[in-house]
């Protein structure tokens, strides 16, 4: 019986979850606009500490890589 009731329930998440995937196919204008939002401020701000942080890391990595 305890068997049976945790498949259940694993199909009744999967199906809601699969429910709510679906259903965000397309963007709603406050995604828009926070995309947008989103797009000025980098385009403002250029590069931030951790972006430059990051690329000095893959650099590290290729730099170790090639021996």
């Amino acid at each position: 019986m305890r068997g049976r009731r945790s498949v259940g329930w694993l199909l009744v998440t999967g199906l809601v979850t699969g429910g709510m995937l679906a259903g965000c196919d397309e963007k709603g204008p406050a995604q828009k606009a926070g995309e947008r939002v989103d797009k000025a401020i980098d385009k403002l701000t250029g590069k931030g500490p951790v972006e430059k942080a990051g690329e000095r890391v893959d650099k590290a990595v290729d730099e170790l890589t090639k021996k």
